[in-house]
């Protein structure tokens, strides 16, 4: 039988060195600040019970999504191929599996923020209800540039389930990020304005950068950080896809643990959390006249 990780207490240097590895090097060298390449399921089941502060994921579509390199910014050697899907018949069992090991690793005091489209948002709430997590705010996300369309309207937001498991336990900071006499021009309240459950947030478009197709803006995650975490607390993200959540995470004093089912997408991830870069330059693009 194998045995469970301890993740790092709550007076753990936020700062110590990142550990990167295959599933089979998880439960010899884990460490505060890790990602690793394999399924999250098998690995969360490898984290001690409770031991995780907050959880912020987008997991794949389970809409026959195709990561084609063409399909994206016109240059596709910047976009990374390999993007894992979940068949649509198969998108309950899939959540619940992962939903399972979350809400075994979540501490009382803990969230979890899960963002999805239309498609399979109703596997995402049964499953939700099925294994006693508590809604606490169906946010959405709104973004620019929906996708076109003749025949229906255009799509342009996202779900994000906000949940819990202990409603009184469950930390939330309502002045982490305006005060609570800050004004606006118009005198409206900036914290009231903040905490409304419509997010109007723009997508990041990385021009010239290495990309993956799918990643959430860094304002998203850093927004969810301030109001559901402190300093020092472990995030886990079990669909790292870009690394946007461990990244973030690090920048704003946070401890991190992730999973990428994806070689190339996990390598991607390495080199932005070694080197401590939020963006990377696609190195086969040639630099303009202009650039010194």
């Amino acid at each position: 039988m194998e045995s469970k990780i301890d993740l790092p207490r709550r007076n753990a240097h936020p700062r110590c060195r990142p550990v990167y590895g295959t599933m089979a090097t998880m439960k010899s060298n884990f460490q505060a600040n890790c990602v690793f390449n394999g399924d999250c399921v098998e690995g969360m089941k490898r984290i001690s019970a409770k031991s995780v502060d907050l959880v912020i994921t987008d997991p794949p579509f389970g809409i026959e999504f195709k990561a084609k390199r063409e399909n994206y910014n016109r240059k596709g050697s910047r976009v990374l191929e390999g993007y894992n899907e979940v068949h649509e018949n198969d998108y309950l069992t899939f959540t619940h599996n992962w939903m399972s090991e979350v809400k075994r690793v979540l501490k009382e005091s803990g969230s979890m923020f899960v963002f999805s489209g239309w498609n399979n948002l109703k596997d995402i709430l049964i499953t939700l209800d099925d294994l006693g997590f508590i809604t606490v705010n169906h946010l959405v996300w709104k973004y620019q540039f929906g996708v076109v369309t003749s025949r229906k309207f255009v799509t342009s937001h996202y779900h994000c389930l906000y949940v819990c498991l202990d409603d009184k336990k469950r930390k939330f900071f309502p002045y982490s990020r305006f005060d609570k006499k800050e004004k606006n021009k118009n005198g409206s309240s900036l914290s009231y304005l903040d905490r409304e459950d419509v997010w109007v947030i723009n997508r990041e478009y990385w021009t010239g950068d290495v990309k993956t197709p799918t990643k959430l803006p860094a304002e998203i995650i850093r927004k969810i950080l301030a109001y559901s975490s402190e300093k020092e607390d472990v995030v886990l993200d079990p669909f790292l896809g870009s690394g946007q959540v461990a990244v973030v995470s690090k920048m704003e004093g946070r401890q991190y643990i992730g999973f990428e089912i994806v070689k190339e997408y996990y390598d991607f991830i390495n080199e932005r959390l070694t080197k401590n870069l939020y963006r990377i330059k696609d190195k086969t693009t040639k630099p303009s006249k202009s650039s010194k």
